[in-house]
């Protein structure tokens, strides 16, 4: 059952990564960015119930935390206001 959710994740994975390179706009590309880190979660929470080992769901944390705060990056820099303030 774990696997075909790996192949779920990562048909999803080639999807976004389409929409990265070929997005019409930057925030499409911008929102296929963010989705491709919470499809990363996704891997490492899968990896930690396939193997047990639960250093994967630190690595799951850590990425989301990353994740979220260039996601934000991401946001305010299109808004135009830059990284400055």
């Amino acid at each position: 059952m774990i696997e075909i959710f790996i192949y779920a994740l990562t048909f999803l994975t080639f999807l976004c990564l389409y929409r990265v390179g070929m997005g019409p706009t930057p925030a499409d590309r911008a929102v296929a960015i963010d989705i491709l880190g919470i499809l990363v979660v996704g891997f490492c929470v899968m990896i930690t119930i396939l193997t047990g080992k639960d250093f994967y769901l630190n690595v799951a944390l850590a990425w989301g935390l990353f994740s979220f705060i260039g996601s934000i990056a991401i946001a305010k820099y299109m808004e135009g206001k830059g990284f400055d303030e």
